[in-house]
């Protein structure tokens, strides 16, 4: 097998994480990935088509999956064998900061002449940091969208030469100093994105490692799908790195860029063709305007979806919209995050509705067939105590009395971990908001990611809780939770019980690590069996069912085969 021009590599948020004792709590238990965050970005599968269709050839390796998957695994060994033009590395959310420097410096050490480039919104932020103390990152690519840069860099690493011409970029030139070639790449559209969602299938096959092309841990037992709406956000939630005002501040992107809904419809429909497993729609349908979710409906109209689909509003929708929408996607399930129970609390965080809106969505949905509503709160916000997280709890619990008879209404809380998103609103003016940020560069945050408790990896604290208030506050709401859920039938005892068994390992082991226990014999042990819990939700709540064969065998040799015999 040919060494590829490129190696897309997924590390693990530490990259230690089988050998450090890092408690790291419950920042993934509402995510379908465990809190290694072994789910590699989207993105990777839109840059490796396009280099792909323009003769780069490109692997991609989910090292964060392959390490979790086999305690055996030596990841210094296998990279050793790979021999590409460059390696890329994703630092798009901060949480995986410690993963990607120490996978770059391992890089650079068994590669020493191979380049090494970054990617992602952290990258962006930080490129300044990056650059000036890891001189094992050779390139950033910066902003939203770096198909086509990538593309150029690429070719200009081949030539090696050109890189001034390479948009995006900020790299070194023969005389050692950073040059910043400016960020001036940002697409107004995303139609001309090509998406291929059997494109890591032949990749795989190609580079016969299927372990590498996985999403996630568990994802061939639920191959949960998603497409892309947009890039950016209409929407300024305040602790939000892809918010409007922080993709202004990092990207430079003025307004959110969108995919066509004829071109989203497109994507549904090809992916209900290979998979009968939940298809997410990322970003909401209605940011861009009712036109765009109505121009979505008109183009899926007609076609049989028997998939269960995954919608996001960010604020309730239109009724009127709602009976189209129950028409045409007749297994559709809905998220709302109204952080929330009190409107003062919720409007501060970016959130302009009341809970009388929200409960006549809420109302609407069920009566327009809507297979599920996920209501997501969160713990951590401005006037926010905890009081106010537990009088959250009471209120999840009015609206399943009110709405949750056939338990098609799923509410969750979560903290807001570990990380305020830098660039956000809150981030980059915390005293006009209550907060106190305790890390700001991106050296502050990879020691707080490596910090034994996740107490201490918290960047933040309000003026109404302290970062141990927080965690306090988390444990108690998700017991609260448990017993609610309970009461409706949306856990069993049994669930119940083990979740509370989770619970209590969990105040446990804090104890043991800010107390004298923390040089106690086990401890290690104990924190990795915690850290494989879910403390807040049972991981089953997360799922929407799959009904028939997860994936269709045969539909997907006939678009591998079609493709093979079909010039682009």
């Amino acid at each position: 097998m040919n060494d590829p021009d490129l190696i897309l590599l997924h590390p693990p948020s530490i990259f230690r994480f089988r050998e450090e004792p890092v408690f790291r709590g419950p920042v993934s238990d509402v995510v379908p990935s465990s809190s290694i965050f072994e789910f590699y970005p989207l993105g990777f599968l839109t840059l490796a088509t396009h280099l792909e269709t323009h003769g780069v050839t490109t692997r991609i390796v989910n090292l964060a999956l392959k390490m979790l998957r086999d305690e055996g695994f030596d990841p210094a060994a296998f990279l050793a064998g790979l021999h590409p033009c460059a390696f890329g590395i994703d630092l798009h959310w901060l949480p995986h900061v410690d993963g990607a420097l120490s996978l770059a410096a391992l890089l650079k050490q068994l590669h020493p002449d191979i380049p090494v480039i970054l990617g992602g919104l952290s990258a962006t932020y930080y490129r300044d940091e990056l650059m000036r103390d890891h001189p094992e990152i050779d390139f950033i690519v910066c902003g939203d969208s770096t198909e086509e840069p990538l593309l150029r860099l690429m070719n200009a690493i081949a030539r090696q030469d050109g890189y001034a011409g390479v948009p995006n970029l900020l790299w070194r030139n023969a005389a050692g100093a950073v040059v910043d070639n400016g960020l001036t790449w940002s697409p107004a559209s995303l139609d001309e994105l090509r998406i291929d969602y059997l494109q890591p299938l032949r990749m795989a096959l190609r580079d016969r490692d299927l372990v590498a092309y996985l999403p996630f841990h568990g994802w061939l037992d639920y191959p949960v799908s998603a497409v892309i709406t947009c890039r950016g956000c209409s929407h300024n939630c305040l602790s939000c790195g892809g918010s409007r005002e922080a993709f202004r501040r990092v990207c430079r992107r003025q307004q959110a860029v969108f995919r066509s809904p004829e071109l989203v419809a497109r994507d549904i429909i090809e992916l209900a063709a290979i998979s009968s497993a939940p298809i997410f729609v990322l970003g909401d349908l209605l940011q861009a305007g009712r036109d765009y979710g109505e121009r979505l409906i008109d183009a899926l109209e007609g076609t049989v979806i028997p998939n269960q689909i995954a919608i996001e509003f960010f604020s309730p929708p239109p009724v009127e919209f709602l009976h189209r929408l129950s028409r045409t996607l007749p297994n559709y399930n809905v998220e709302i995050s109204p952080e929330s129970h009190d409107p003062k609390v919720r409007r501060s965080f970016g959130k302009l509705y009341d809970n009388a809106e929200l409960e006549q969505a809420i109302a609407a949905l069920l009566d327009n067939g809507c297979r599920r509503v996920d209501l997501f709160f969160m713990i951590g916000l401005p006037y926010q105590d905890h009081a106010s997280v537990m009088a959250t709890i009471d209120y999840c619990g009015e609206l399943l009395a009110r709405f949750g008879r056939n338990r098609r209404l799923l509410p969750m809380i979560s903290p807001l971990a570990p990380f305020i998103d830098p660039g956000s609103p809150i981030f980059e003016a915390p005293d006009r908001y209550g907060y106190r940020i305790f890390h700001r560069t991106l050296a502050e945050h990879r020691r707080a990611s490596l910090a034994p408790s996740w107490e201490f990896t918290l960047n933040y604290e309000t003026r109404w809780m302290s970062r141990r208030q927080i965690v306090q506050a988390t444990y108690d709401a998700g017991a609260a939770m448990v017993t609610v859920k309970e009461r409706f039938g949306l856990l069993s005892p049994d669930q119940a019980g083990q979740i509370r068994a989770a619970i209590a390992r969990a105040r446990d082991l804090l104890g043991r690590i800010d107390g004298p226990g923390r040089d106690s014999p086990g401890l290690r042990e104990e924190i990795a069996a915690v850290n494989r819990l879910a403390t807040i939700c049972g991981r089953h709540e997360l799922e929407w069912p799959v009904h028939g064969s997860k994936l269709h065998l045969l539909g997907i040799a006939r678009r591998l085969l079609t493709a093979a015999v079909t010039p682009d």
